[in-house]
């Protein structure tokens, strides 16, 4: 996955460690049963995937499995920024 052109609403970016993608990503405004225990959305090329973005790690849902549950892989990131979005 590569670094999405366009995010809605950012408050945050992130360095993947293994590749060094550039990600921003937001809060998950999204009201499905089946998002709901993921904090965040990371853009990706496509659009956005459902996350817990962390200080060190984020758990991302890369797909889902036969029962429609998520299928979260951890990356982990080398650094993490919050947006100031007062200022």
């Amino acid at each position: 996955m590569a670094y999405y052109k366009f995010t809605k609403d950012p408050i945050g970016c992130f360095i993947e460690k293994e590749e060094g993608n550039y990600f921003e990503y937001s809060v998950n405004d999204d009201d499905f049963d089946f998002c709901k225990e993921f904090a965040h959305k990371v853009w990706v090329d496509d659009g956005y995937r459902y996350a817990n973005v962390k200080k060190t790690v984020a758990y991302i849902s890369v797909d889902e499995d036969e029962f429609g549950l998520p299928v979260v892989e951890k990356w982990y990131t080398k650094k993490n920024w919050e947006y100031d979005l007062n200022g």
